[in-house]
């Protein structure tokens, strides 16, 4: 894992603002010692979730999306780091790992590709090198029947989340085969064809890799649904999806029946939970939506899905706090803190 940065006790205290008389995540949230002892670490370390970030756009753009992916895993993290320490979450069972920094990648593409379509091109060559980084990682952290909560970065990074805990489930032997479910809340079923790798079909490469078992979106938008994806989704009976006009605008179920759906048909064994931010409205992407959930959604699905399925990882990604066409919105992060704090509750009360 050459991209990777891992974090010292510094590095966390340096983004943490202590107060007297009061004691925030910072302080009490676990680092590894040493990068060389990382398994060693895993192995042995009471912390049940391994925090770490992938803040990348590589893949976005490789999808001829908008960049700024890249721009949320700083703002989330300093967010995160200055909640309260307190009986609701105190922090002493997650382990900050660090990030990935790709940025050379991103660099030498920017310097040398001299076309649009070369720089697309390169752009999907280099998501196949950050795929085996992420994978290698997931892989060492489920293998130690620890939980990664992945910040990203674009939704390129659930195929290398999905093939890397299949296997890492597969070699602690709680998983007989090598396939994990999903469930997606995401307007978008990021299942485009196999055509060299980016944002929009991870989960069309793990399928046809045979890592992914059954995928469950929630809150597709109809108007964004390729016709091909769309007969690919009615005639598999492994993918199922509840559109957003489904839930919203014809009501033929409401948003916690919708999520109930989802982990009633992914029950049976290890799944992967992703939540692409633009789903939610107004929040700023590449894809942002005028139309979309609520922040409130966002944070009912993660407290449902924490408590009612089998969590192999959870993976937020997509958000920015600032795109290549200057938009910004510095809330982003926080909403994120949010985000993770809301799902490590449910799911560690859940496991008492």
């Amino acid at each position: 894992m050459k991209h990777f940065k891992f974090y010292n006790k510094q590095d966390i205290l340096t983004l943490t603002h202590v107060r007297k008389f009061e004691t925030k995540l910072g302080e009490r949230i676990n680092c590894i010692a040493d990068k060389a002892s990382l398994e060693d670490t895993l192995q042995q370390t009471t912390c049940s979730y391994i925090l770490f970030g992938i803040p990348e756009d590589i893949g976005v753009k490789a999808n001829q999306g908008i960049g700024g992916a890249d721009s949320a895993w700083f703002p989330f993290l300093s967010s995160f780091l200055n909640i309260q320490s307190n009986d609701f979450l105190s922090g002493e069972n997650i382990l900050l790992l660090g990030h990935f920094d790709f940025n050379d990648l991103k660099f030498l593409i920017e310097s040398n590709a001299a076309t649009p379509d070369e720089k697309i091109e390169a752009y999907r060559h280099a998501v196949n090198a950050i795929d085996e980084e992420v994978e290698n990682l997931v892989k060492i952290i489920t293998q130690y029947k620890k939980i990664p909560v992945i910040i990203g970065g674009g939704h390129n990074n659930a195929y290398p989340a999905i093939k890397g805990a299949a296997k890492g489930l597969h070699k602690a032997d709680l998983l007989p085969l090598s396939q994990i479910n999903c469930i997606n809340l995401d307007a978008h079923a990021d299942y485009r064809p196999v055509e060299g790798r980016h944002s929009g079909n991870a989960f069309r490469y793990a399928d046809e890799d045979g890592y992914l078992n059954k995928y469950c979106i929630i809150g597709l938008h109809e108007n964004y649904l390729q016709q091909n994806v769309w007969m690919d989704i009615v005639n598999n009976p492994f993918i199922d999806c509840i559109t957003y006009e489904d839930i919203f605008i014809h009501e033929k179920k409401n948003f916690i029946q919708a999520i109930a759906h989802a982990t009633g048909f992914t029950e049976e064994t290890y799944t992967a939970i992703e939540l692409d931010l633009d789903s939610i409205e107004n929040i700023l992407s590449s894809a942002l939506t005028p139309c979309g959930i609520s922040t409130l959604h966002a944070r009912q699905y993660l407290n449902f899905v924490a408590t009612d399925a089998k969590v192999a990882y959870l993976h937020i990604c997509e958000g920015a706090t600032k795109c290549d066409d200057d938009r910004e919105n510095i809330s982003t992060g926080k909403l994120i803190s949010y985000l993770v704090s809301d799902f490590i509750k449910s799911h560690s009360e859940n496991r008492r």
